[in-house]
């Protein structure tokens, strides 16, 4: 008997097998199920709209940003919120039955393109495409690892285009990606080489992220970031949009309102034109996963800007709310007006009434050091690197998590040499951003390089490259860099393509390779970009640093 569901798209899944019961991230079959099939769906979509521009159609920035926005609500920890996930279906099968209306050649696309029906039949069709539903192993290893990495670079680009940035030919391939995975012509030969082509436009979707932020923001610097608390009661933002961040600072101007960063939001404290709110604190807690205990303690409203939610308990439920393509049952969902304007005054009457932040923590953290920022210090780096005082870069980016098998990162970074520099984006910097590691002696230059965000990763990209034409290198990869990556969700997914994109080898992953990687893909990226796992601290030294 088939399991009533299948989902293997996180670091987390049950056993490195696959969630069959209820997901570790608290999703249940039912929302699983409508995952699915809002996936599906897009991807049917995503057939129609391919078929359009190749006929010379167009396709409008409404339909781009609705594939892009399905895609992201299934990103893990996303959206929990079941009706939330009905109404993409249905907008999506409405849109998808109009631009079918445009076609010549309707009848030669896939099923998924043509399928339409009513709510009640909805989850009989949902038991039928999901990730099972692709028998061949590696070809389904290959469509999700397609599929996750497409989820990824929705994120980002959802993220830009709220900052009015757009890419018409990144939202182009993904919907073409996602067509093919309806193919089933489509050979492993195939399947791999488009794998490697998402990467290439993944790090465009980075890059047009990147200009969004920045160009908004202006371009992180250096900066020290309060962890303690202040006396007035707070607002706590989680999440990654920093549109959101901005428009709750300008509310909150004057109203004896705080506003603190959590988790992934900590990288908005590096930009000048969010620094300059006075109202903004700090950061409150760590990653993610922390949240249920950093949440409970916070005393004040929380506002979810994207994914990670866990699950909340009762203590603080009724104080947290979502926005954008997060959402949780019963916690109250801001929604933008037409303009894209969002009215936060719920959680700023509710902070008012609230105690402020019990503190849990004191003292700062540094970080800012995003491209512009390192190229800035390039002369002391190059300096450093040639007189043997910095020996290494190790980039420890990407996602923490709740497995205590992470606790090998912060042991890790514990070991390092005092001559290697850590690289990092991403929340995987809370194993070790706190440790206090200090400076590479004989110069300014700090251990802990944080970039920002898990996009930031592209920062990490650039530099590379920056030092590679410096040192008048060949290859990236004869540079005194190792990658020593944590993996949690599908944003991971298309950072690492992207990196394989730009040519980076011999990336490392962990604490487990992806669960959806068949022995054979699998094989496929060790033997030609060197990708591996971890093992444990004291022989992944050698293995790194030497």
């Amino acid at each position: 008997m088939d399991p009533k569901m299948f989902c293997f798209q996180c670091q987390e899944t049950a056993g490195c097998k696959g969630c069959t019961v209820r997901g570790v991230c608290g999703k249940s079959p039912e929302l699983a199920a409508l995952q699915d099939l809002l996936v599906y769906v897009t991807r049917g979509l995503s057939a129609v709209t391919t078929a359009l521009r190749a006929q010379g159609g167009e396709v409008s920035r409404e339909v781009n940003n609705l594939v892009a926005t399905n895609m992201f609500r299934t990103i893990t920890n996303a959206n929990f919120d079941e009706a939330a996930i009905r109404e993409r279906i249905a907008k999506t099968l409405e849109v998808k039955a109009e631009l079918l209306g445009k076609l010549d050649n309707a009848h030669e696309l896939p099923a998924a393109a043509l399928w339409t029906a009513p709510e009640a039949d909805w989850e009989a069709k949902a038991a039928t495409v999901g990730v099972l539903s692709t028998k061949d192993e590696d070809v389904r290893s290959l469509r999700e690892l397609i599929t996750y990495g497409v989820k990824g670079l929705s994120a980002y680009t959802a993220h830009a285009n709220v900052l009015l940035k757009y890419d018409e030919s990144v939202d182009a391939f993904m919907q073409e990606a996602l067509a093919k995975t309806l193919d089933d012509s489509q050979t492993v030969d195939d399947l791999v080489a488009l794998t490697l082509e998402l990467g290439k436009h993944g790090v465009d979707g980075m890059a047009l992220l990147d200009s969004a932020n920045t160009s908004a923001y202006g371009n992180p610097e250096v900066s020290e970031v309060s962890i303690g608390v202040r006396k007035n009661p707070g607002i706590l933002v989680s999440g990654h949009d920093l549109r959101d961040l901005e428009m709750l600072l300008e509310q909150t101007q004057g109203a004896g309102v705080d506003v603190y960063t959590h988790s992934e939001m900590l990288p908005a404290n590096y930009y000048p034109e969010l620094k300059k709110y006075p109202n903004l604190a700090g950061n409150y807690g760590n990653a993610w996963w922390k949240q249920t205990t950093e949440f409970e303690s916070f005393n004040g409203p929380i506002l979810m800007t994207t994914n990670c939610i866990v699950p909340p308990k009762d203590s603080y439920k009724g104080r947290m709310f979502t926005t954008g393509e997060a959402g949780y049952p019963g916690c109250v969902h801001i929604e933008a007006n037409e303009q894209g304007e969002k009215d936060f005054t719920p959680l700023i009457e509710l902070a008012r009434t609230c105690e402020p932040p019990t503190q849990i923590e004191e003292g700062t953290i540094v970080g800012g050091f995003a491209h512009e920022q390192v190229f800035a210090l390039a002369d002391q780096v190059v300096d450093a690197v040639k007189t043997g005082k910095i020996t290494k870069f190790v980039v420890m980016a990407g996602c923490d998590g709740r497995a205590k098998s992470r606790s090998y990162y912060t042991d890790f970074a514990k070991a390092l040499p005092e001559s290697v520099v850590i690289l990092t984006a991403g929340c995987a910097k809370y194993k070790y951003n706190k440790l206090g590691l200090g400076n590479v002696p004989g110069t300014g230059i700090p251990r802990v390089l944080d970039a920002g965000q898990c996009n930031d990763s592209y920062s990490l990209a650039l530099i590379a490259l920056k030092l590679k034409e410096i040192f008048g290198l060949d290859d990236v990869n004869d540079l005194p860099l190792a990658f020593n990556i944590a993996w949690y969700e599908q944003k991971a997914v298309i950072v690492l393509l992207a990196l394989l994109a730009l040519g980076v080898k011999n990336i490392h992953l962990g604490p487990t390779l992806p669960a959806f990687l068949s022995p054979n893909v699998t094989k496929v990226l060790v033997d030609n970009f060197g990708i591996g796992g971890i093992t444990n601290v004291e022989d992944d030294l050698k293995l790194f640093v030497g």
